[in-house]
């Protein structure tokens, strides 16, 4: 069977799974995530191994891994596509605070822990930054399903991810510029510092200015998907340079992306290709790739109650740090609440940063191992609190929506849906 005929196969069967699953679960009361994300676990190694065929070739576990993180970038984009500029500036001080403290108490804690257990200091405090990280598209996913994403705890949850996301990179770069013992540490840090700045200004120049006409422009030419092309074109161009000139990750680039496309008129159009083409094809094989990556049978039992130990602070130092960040930036207890357990999941960049620390022999095998099950438990733990805590707000009768009458938080149903 040629490689193409052996993708072909895969995708069906993760495309049927997901669906299935996500269907099942929304039966049951729960987020569709949730059950893409369970039986993703149940096709990986940990039980059928699908990957492991004898007729399906090892490349090809990569070529769904990018499947899946083209689906990160675009669930990200319309995420930001249903924000507007002066929404995000209204809830930026909620967003700041709940996105500082929210790296700061997982930090500090897991730096503790990591002492506790006997690690050196180096290694407790890269543990500690590992804690800090998070992965908001598994929560905005499941706002989006809630129909909530626009209410102010979604706006300040996705803007304390951007803060998040921008603090963690920088601690981690400054951490490794030290532990790398260089003499020009300081003038990393700055460029570090630099290049962020300018990224950001950058892209919400161009933006602002120039992104808007080049739209109009496209829609008037008598082109294919013209739109549809030259939105994928920004939203890859930006996630491109957001790592490559602005040293952050891919995802704060397609958010920025979208927040930019959002003002133009052409939004609904955009939201519309964009959500078929990513909830067709990509976002599924995202979720369903999380616990293709995972294999419980070989995890080290010996390292079982370090394990739980990192699993309890992860939760909830970050609960307790971005839902005190949100109650010190003015939201309700109850919104607190609500934001800190959105900001649980670690999902792809605790594993990037987990990833770092094996290559810089900062962490080692069963500590590397206690962190891989710590990223799979806070996102499959992150969509049934959220709806449980979200509950009241979304219930309809005491039942949540279908998958065929989810939609997008704030949108007309003119799109196709999840």
């Amino acid at each position: 069977m040629s490689h193409f005929l052996q993708l072909a196969f895969l995708l069906s069967i993760i495309l049927l799974a997901a669906k299935v699953a996500g269907f099942v679960s929304v039966r049951f009361g729960q987020p569709s995530v949730l059950g893409e994300l369970l039986v993703g676990i149940l096709l990986g190694p940990s039980l059928l191994n699908v990957m492991g065929l004898s007729f399906v070739a090892h490349e090809l576990s990569e070529v769904i891994h990018l499947f899946g993180e083209m689906g990160v970038l675009l669930l990200i984009f319309l995420a930001g596509l249903e924000f507007q500029l002066d929404e995000m500036r209204a809830n930026m001080r909620v967003a700041a605070l709940a996105g500082t403290m929210g790296v700061v108490a997982p930090v500090l804690m897991g730096w503790g822990i990591g002492l506790l257990f006997g690690m050196t200091h180096s290694a407790s405090i890269f543990l500690g930054l590992t804690l800090g990280a998070t992965s908001v598209s598994i929560s905005a996913q499941t706002l989006m399903e809630l129909k909530v994403l626009r209410t102010r705890v979604g706006l300040s949850l996705l803007g304390a991810a951007v803060f998040d996301d921008v603090l963690i990179i920088l601690l981690l770069s400054i951490f490794l510029a030290f532990t790398s013992g260089g003499a020009g540490s300081g003038l990393e840090i700055l460029l570090i510092v630099v290049r962020m700045t300018l990224f950001v200004g950058l892209s919400f120049l161009f933006g602002m200015r120039v992104l808007p006409w080049v739209i109009r422009q496209v829609n008037r030419l008598q082109i294919s998907q013209g739109l549809l092309v030259v939105t994928l074109i920004t939203t890859f161009v930006y996630a491109v340079t957001a790592e490559y000139v602005g040293g952050l990750a891919a995802i704060t680039g397609a958010f920025i992306a979208g927040l930019m496309l959002a003002r133009t008129s052409e939004k609904e159009r955009i939201e519309s290709g964009v959500h078929a083409l990513a909830y067709g094809l990509f976002v599924p094989v995202f979720f369903v790739s999380i616990g293709l990556a995972i294999d419980l049978r070989g995890f080290p039992t010996q390292a079982l109650l370090f394990t739980a130990v990192v699993v309890l602070v992860a939760i909830f130092g970050k609960w307790i740090g971005a839902g005190w960040g949100a109650k010190m930036g003015g939201l309700s207890g109850r919104e607190s609440v609500q934001l800190g357990a959105g900001m649980i999941s670690r999902g792809e960049v605790g594993l990037i940063a987990a990833s770092i620390g094996m290559k810089n022999n900062l962490v080692g095998a069963n500590e590397f191992s206690a962190i891989v099950v710590m990223v799979l438990l806070t996102t499959l733990v992150t969509p049934p609190i959220l709806r449980a805590l979200f509950g009241r707000e979304t219930d309809r009768g005491g039942e949540l929506p279908t998958e065929a009458e989810q939609g997008w938080a704030g949108s007309a149903a003119a799109g196709p849906k999840a």
